[in-house]
């Protein structure tokens, strides 16, 4: 993959906990794979893509807006 050697890809591993930290890693997986899967049906023609972040989902779904 990418001429790449299991030992360059533990030592790039190794650097990303170290920057990211073992607690954040599972949030960044979550994004790319959202970020993939958004990028796969904008290429199918899927005209809908949800970007809004869950945060704010979240608090619509408590407060929906008056309309």
């Amino acid at each position: 993959m990418f001429g790449l050697g299991p030992l360059e890809l533990a030592i790039i591993l190794a650097i990303v906990v170290i920057l990211f930290g073992a607690r954040r890693l599972p949030e960044i997986g979550s994004g790319v794979g959202k970020a993939i899967k958004n990028f796969k049906s904008g290429i199918s023609g899927n005209d809908e893509i949800d970007v809004t972040p869950e945060t704010e989902k979240k608090t619509e779904r408590e407060n929906p807006p008056k309309s």
